[in-house]
């Protein structure tokens, strides 16, 4: 990864300073569509916004197979996938919010998501965003 640099458009990153955790390599702050709002550092806006492209497409995906659990319309509460060099979680932060982080293989995982939940609860009415319209401007 290319090394980060301050960034003006990212006022909102002190929300995730308490996901800086041992093995979090960095975390992002993205809308339901798929848009990066904040983002820790460890990552440049550049791979920000991809990553919150990316984690918006594995979010519904987990939409997708939600009946598969349930019934239809079962909500996606957590997306966690692991790789040979460490995870990706996903969580809800609010309406049309989310908080995604990615990690190392050494890393206290409960730590992470339990922080992450904390973060989503304390300030998901404030990060939530309203979904966008159909011929808004």
């Amino acid at each position: 990864m290319s090394t980060p640099i301050a960034d003006s458009s990212n006022r909102l990153a002190w929300l995730l300073d308490g996901l800086a955790l041992d093995g979090v390599r960095f975390s992002v702050l993205l809308s339901d569509d798929g848009l990066r709002m904040a983002h820790s550092p460890g990552i440049t806006r550049d791979e920000a916004e991809r990553f919150a492209a990316a984690a918006s497409g594995l979010r519904s995906l987990g939409k997708a197979l939600g009946e598969f659990c349930g019934a239809p319309g079962n909500a996606v509460r957590q997306n966690m996938t692991e790789y040979e060099d460490g995870m990706i979680l996903i969580t809800s932060a609010g309406a049309g919010t989310h908080l995604g982080v990615a990690t190392t293989t050494d890393v206290d995982l409960a730590l992470v998501a339990h922080r992450m939940n904390e973060l989503a609860a304390r300030v998901g009415r404030e990060l939530g965003t309203a979904p966008r319209q159909e011929g808004a401007s």
